[in-house]
């Protein structure tokens, strides 16, 4: 089996399962409780918080550990939203290729709040201009919400810029950095990021634990009632296996990102030459600017799903665009964002690759997606259609 789905999620690694399983056996104590079974429990809570903030150039009291990307993203939001609220201040900037976390989050907040909220466009190539960020920005403005790195097209954003020119205007910066963590680097004191989500499955950690950073100072509002946890500010007894894990997988991911970057973008751009090669078939994002592992293509006249199946048939597990959206049949809006109509983004595959990907799993990438391509295509009344000079859009 080839494993390609790494956006979506990754493979545990033995450094945090080694981790994580004492504290699943013997290390099992509430970490609120004051015996020694208890306070080691808390000790290790310690630890990862130190770890994390190390990994993101913080203080460990800037650290709230939560379920995953999506509370972090919820609780980044709400918490500036309200605070602006407070000071009549009721307008949000993000972008149109958010994930659903923040975008659902945004219209939740236009609806029953009445806050107005400016998605700015996306390039072609999926990456906006600090320029365009502030002359978005008005005197009501109370957050900036944009991601570093897309999740379906991989494109890289000008974070420290844009960070910069929230920082000046002394508007709260947040940035979604699920996919970046642990893949590039993050120092949010350079960046001047004031929140920051992430999420440990993307970087070999475990599931349902994340991370969301918040400034000093920042107002941050729970949302979740109940025990003194996390500073009042994230009730619920702490998940320690989880944390634990994560925190060492961030600090390994870390270790060795410059050599896991370079090993994975080889593969990448092998892998993106081979396919640019299908006739009719389109890289999605930045060519350049884009994490080290991410491939994202349209092809023409075939439909995702269909594509999906006959390559997990071959033992090759990949994904249409965000996990998250797996189960709908309308095409990506990240995909319509950047401009491919819609009967392309159907045709939409994303790969992600790992550094325990191989060569030769690419080369088996590269011999069976064009074979399976030209299958569907043949299989296609679209297709044919368009063959016969009908081509009622196609790909630039």
């Amino acid at each position: 089996m080839i494993y390609a789905d790494n956006a979506a999620t990754t493979k545990l690694s033995p450094t945090a399962l080694a981790a994580m399983l004492p504290w699943l056996e013997e290390g099992y104590g509430n970490p609120s409780s004051l015996h020694s079974v208890g306070q080691a429990a808390a000790q290790a809570l310690a630890q990862a918080r130190e770890t994390v903030a190390r990994c993101l150039h913080c203080r460990p009291d800037e650290i709230y550990f939560t379920s995953g990307g999506s509370e972090a993203d919820n609780q980044a939001i709400l918490s500036a939203a309200m605070a602006g609220k407070r000071q009549g201040k009721t307008h949000i900037i993000s972008t149109a290729f958010e994930h659903h976390a923040v975008l659902h989050t945004l219209e939740k907040l236009q609806r029953e709040e009445g806050f107005t909220i400016t998605l700015l466009d996306v390039h072609q190539d999926g990456v906006i201009t600090p320029q365009e960020v502030e002359a978005a920005i008005r005197p009501d403005t109370c957050l900036v919400t944009i991601m570093y790195a897309n999740n379906e097209i991989g494109s890289i954003q000008p974070i420290a810029e844009i960070g910069q020119i929230c920082r000046s205007r002394k508007i709260p910066f947040h940035t979604d950095a699920v996919q970046a963590a642990g893949h590039l680097p993050i120092d949010v004191q350079a960046q001047s990021i004031d929140l920051l989500s992430l999420s440990g499955h993307k970087f070999h950690g475990p599931k349902g634990v994340g991370v969301l950073y918040a400034r000093k100072g920042f107002p941050l509002r729970s949302l979740i009632e109940g025990g003194a946890q996390e500073r009042r500010r994230r009730a619920g007894t702490e998940n320690i296996p989880g944390i634990v894990a994560l925190a060492a997988a961030l600090q390994e991911a870390c270790d060795h990102m410059e050599e896991h970057a370079a090993q994975v973008t080889a593969l990448r751009d092998k892998l993106i030459a081979g396919l640019e090669t299908i006739p009719h078939a389109a890289l999605n994002g930045h060519r350049t600017q884009r994490l080290p592992g991410n491939v994202s293509f349209c092809f023409e006249g075939i439909e995702g799903e269909s594509l999906l199946l006959l390559l997990d048939d071959k033992g090759i597990c990949a994904s249409s665009g965000s996990a998250c959206t797996s189960g709908s049949l309308d095409p990506s809006h990240v995909l319509l964002a950047i401009g491919r109509p819609h009967e392309v983004a159907h045709g939409s595959l994303r790969l992600s690759l790992c550094h325990w990907n191989t060569q030769e799993e690419v080369d088996t990438m590269l011999r069976e997606i064009p074979r399976v391509v030209e299958y569907l295509r043949n299989m296609s009344p679209v297709w044919r259609d368009l063959q016969e000079g009908e081509r009622s859009y196609v790909i630039q």
